[in-house]
């Protein structure tokens, strides 16, 4: 048995309750199947065993009052997965499904992610089984600097650099910021995501929905000669990733014809009323009172359905394993032609495979959403220089940087003679950056 094939049976048997990460693990080990590699040096060194296993994986309580003086208990996470080009960067996310085996899948993606932009990021992923849904400010803040009480021992601007995720914005980066300051009596950029009012970085709010709409623009003008406008779009979800890369495709001239929450979607062929859901989606499922103010609109209680509908590009930016086979199998017979992933994963393994096979283009969201992480080190940056960047500066930066990632990705799928496979691509070639990090640095 080679070593590749050893990998991919350890991880499996050794991680039967991780099913996320092993998703994760078995899709890079895949794509690296058949390259001309020394294996017996790479085994020698242990090169797969010391990028798949995190550098570190750190889980603590976190108790708090809620409003009724009733204390509360969840767990938080740090999993610090590999510093090989930089500090640990990588998002904390607030959501009930949090757990061990969804924060390593998402620091893993993030490592190669961060090493497919160029940027001297490490990776990382964080967060805590903590529901924001249904909780008042004051819980949120409590439960954050709680939160912070035990991770600021971990993080630091040259050390690790979380920033949001779902459950995570700009309010509960400042709760967690403002406890960080008390605690170390120092004001640096240890968080993205912040309010520009206190060092955040314009453009950090749409960075990941605008990055993946410039990454798609690539892939039409690359493979197809062609652009955005007068494409219908779908697009899951209803958060700032799926928001703002509707604005962005809308305003490239695309029609967004449908979007999605946990709940359903809904369906406007005359486009969707961005600024409707802007307004709405905060306030809970806005879904009926839409179509009550869209004449022509239509809504669904199955979110699935979202993929029913007829389109050429889908954009999955909601959670991982959201589209499967299935819908897949509906997306191509509806004419279909482009797939590119705003969320992590969202694509189930079977379902990403056919879509390949089928010749659909798709854009792995390791190179496609790459947007926020690419604007955090911006933010970075800003933060160490004490100097603002303009909206616009900003914007040209990340748009520079999407279409750098892609080429990355595609100068590689051309390499291995698999033009079309940017998942290959992307996977390689953050694996050779990565490696070669690795070798340069000893056993450490």
């Amino acid at each position: 048995m080679n070593y590749i094939k050893r990998i991919e049976e350890e991880v499996k048997n050794n991680y039967p309750n991780e099913p996320e990460y092993v998703q994760a693990v078995l899709s890079f080990l895949e794509s690296i199947e058949g390259l001309n590699l020394d294996l017996e040096q790479l085994e020698k060194m242990a090169v797969l065993e010391r990028l798949i296993i995190p550098e570190r994986v750190i889980s603590f309580r976190v108790s708090w009052l809620d409003d009724q003086n009733q204390v509360r208990v969840n767990t938080g996470y740090r999993i610090q997965h590999s510093s090989l080009i930089g500090p640990y960067k990588g998002g904390l996310r607030y959501h009930k499904t949090v757990n061990l085996s969804t924060l390593k899948f998402l620091a893993f993606e993030q490592t190669f992610k961060n090493a497919l932009t160029g940027l001297l990021l490490g990776g990382a992923k964080g967060g805590s089984d903590f529901d924001p849904k249904g909780k008042s400010d004051a819980e949120i803040m409590r439960f954050s600097q709680n939160f912070m009480l035990e991770l600021y021992r971990h993080i630091g601007e040259n050390t690790d650099v979380p920033a949001g995720d779902i459950g995570v914005g700009r309010r509960e980066i400042g709760y967690l910021y403002g406890m960080y300051k008390k605690i170390r009596n120092e004001s640096v950029g240890v968080l993205t995501g912040k309010h520009p009012a206190y060092g955040g970085s314009l453009v950090r709010t749409e960075a990941t929905g605008y990055g993946l709409v410039y990454f798609v623009k690539e892939m039409l003008k690359t493979y197809l000669d062609t652009d955005i406008s007068h494409k219908d779009v779908i697009i899951s979800g209803s958060g700032n990733v799926a928001l703002y890369a509707g604005y962005k495709a809308k305003e490239l001239g695309a029609n967004v014809i449908a979007m999605s929450n946990s709940k359903g979607h809904i369906y406007d062929p005359n486009g969707i009323d961005l600024d409707y859901i802007k307004e709405h989606q905060p306030k809970g499922d806005f879904r009926e009172a839409y179509v009550k103010a869209h004449e022509g609109s239509s809504y669904s209680s199955d979110p699935k359905e979202l993929y029913h509908i007829k389109c050429d590009i889908a954009l999955p930016c909601a959670i991982q394993n959201e589209l499967d086979l299935n819908e897949a199998k509906i997306l191509v017979d509806n004419g279909c032609f482009l797939v590119a992933e705003g969320a992590n994963m969202p694509t189930t393994s079977k379902a990403k495979a056919y879509l390949l096979k089928k010749g659909i283009l798709f854009g792995p969201g390791k190179a496609a959403n790459a947007g926020g992480v690419s604007v955090s080190l911006l933010e970075m940056s800003q933060n160490k220089q004490h100097y603002m960047q303009t909206f616009d500066d900003v914007d040209e930066k990340l748009e520079s940087i999407m279409k750098n990632i892609f080429n990355q990705a595609y100068e590689q799928a051309i390499l291995i003679n698999e033009p079309n496979n940017l998942v290959k691509g992307a996977n390689i070639r953050a694996f050779y950056r990565l490696c070669e990090a690795m070798l340069s640095q000893g056993v450490i």
